[in-house]
Parts: C-alpha cells; structure tokens; sequence
C-alpha cells in the first residue's frame, strides 16, 4: 500500500472518531467543559473517565460524522480556548495524579482570523509546554489524522501511538504539493516525501508504537480497539511502574533525540 493509499484510508468517513474509542474503550466518560476564560470548543472533548476501572483523564480531537456534527465540532480544527481547555484539564489530572490518554484527529488547528486575535500560537506552545512537564503518564495515539502543530499541542507524551493507517504530519499533503510544485496534484509525491505514516516514523524513531488495525479500522474496528486496549494497558503499566524522576527524565530524552533523527 502506497503512502498516499493510507492518508486516503486516515480520512475515510467510516473510520472510528475519538468518541468511539472513548466509549469502547473507557467507561463513565464525564466530559468537562470551557476554558474559563472564553468559551467551550467542542472540537476538543475531555474529561474524567474510567480505563479497567481505574479513573484518568481522557482528551480527544472528535471531527464529527454527519454534516450537522462536523459543524458542531469545528471539523476537529481547534481554537486557541480549546487548548486552554485541555491546559485546564491536565494540571487536574497532574493535581489528582490521574494519567491521561489523548486522541489525535485533526488536520490542523482553526487557522480563523478570530483564532489568530485570541493567541492561537501561543495556546499551543503553552499546550506544549505543559505536557512536556506533567508529574504524570501520559500517552498519546495518533487515530486518524495528525496535523502541524493542532495535533503536536496534545501529543507530546511518554508513549506515542499511530494507528496502523493513520497519518501524522508537520502538513498536509495538499499544502506540502501546493507549497514544493504550485499545485496540489502532486499531494501523492508529496505524501510519500514527508514520510507521515506510521510504518515511516516508527522506523525513524518519532512513535514507540504501531497498533494493527487488521484489513483496516474503516472495515471492522472491533480488531483495532481490541488491540489498541492491550498497547494502552501495557503501556500504562509501564509507565506506572516507573517513578516520576525516571518517567520525566524519559520523557525529556525522548523530545531531545528528535535533534538527531536522520534529516529527511
């Protein structure tokens, strides 16, 4: 399968959104709102739930499926509130030492000219920022589309997951052609230049894991949750074991090795 086949396959309207994962894979999902300053983003959900019985933060980027609930959710695009909200949301879970899953979907952050007026860049590198120093295990997969800097504000964590077919990108293929060749036609060549899938960046050492999806999660998504669950466990786990010294000094390693990897 070609590179370009599997950006088809991340946005393939059948494929799993967060909320499924969400309600396959924890229970008692008690979604928290607003960022107490401006408004609530619904294209970033989150809140208190449970996985195996055990309380954590969830957070995911939740596209929608229907038209209606596309435009509810801002199609997965972010504004700076909804990173606030998540901001928000961690330090909670730091203070009630709860570990937190994140859910990557998105092709970007909202790039609106409002998003712009209320401090989009700066919401994501605070994003960030808080995530790299969070006293508690973090884990990050990547289920459908991952985005430029929409998708690296809650991705930053001790154990990153790509779906099999999903994708994860610094841009789109269509904005990288657009961009290199003046046309977005070349999104193909373009797909297979930025290495954006799992298989690519688990071989450059920018993931820790690939979940199978078997003949593909837009075709029978029960193979994926159920392996996505066992790679959750284990990895929280080990995560658990670990004490908060070893864990972020793990962590810190990890985000500074990225200076190294092979330049593409």
């Amino acid at each position: 399968m070609s590179v370009w086949e599997k950006v088809q396959l991340a946005r393939h309207p059948k494929r799993p959104l967060f909320l499924d994962y969400a309600n396959t894979l924890f229970s008692e999902f008690d979604i928290l709102q607003g960022d107490r300053a401006y408004a609530d983003d619904k294209a970033i959900l989150g809140g208190l739930a449970k996985f195996n019985g055990k309380p954590v933060m969830l957070i995911g980027q939740h596209r929608g499926r229907s038209t209606r609930e596309r435009i509810e959710h801002n199609f997965g695009m972010a504004n700076p509130e909804g990173y606030r909200k998540v901001i928000r949301l961690v330090k909670m879970a730091e203070r009630f030492d709860l570990p937190v899953f994140t859910f990557i979907d998105t092709q970007g952050a909202y790039p609106g000219v409002g998003a712009e007026e209320r401090g989009q860049a700066q919401a994501i590198a605070e994003s960030i920022a808080t995530f790299s120093a969070l006293n508690i295990p973090v884990i990050a997969t990547v289920i459908g589309e991952g985005g430029s800097g929409g998708a690296l504000a809650i991705a930053v964590a001790d154990r990153v997951n790509m779906l099999e077919n999903s994708i994860y990108s610094v841009i789109s293929p269509e904005g990288c052609a657009s961009i290199l060749w003046k046309t977005a036609q070349k999104a193909p060549q373009a797909s297979e230049a930025l290495k954006l899938s799992a298989d690519n960046l688990h071989a450059l050492g920018l993931i820790d894991c690939v979940v199978s999806e078997g003949e593909g999660a837009n075709i029978n998504s029960e193979v994926v949750m159920n392996n996505l669950r066992v790679t959750l466990q284990n990895q929280l786990e080990d995560l658990s074991a670990l004490s908060n010294d070893v864990r972020l000094q793990q962590r810190y390693d990890k985000l500074m090795s990225f200076n190294s990897t092979v330049s593409l």
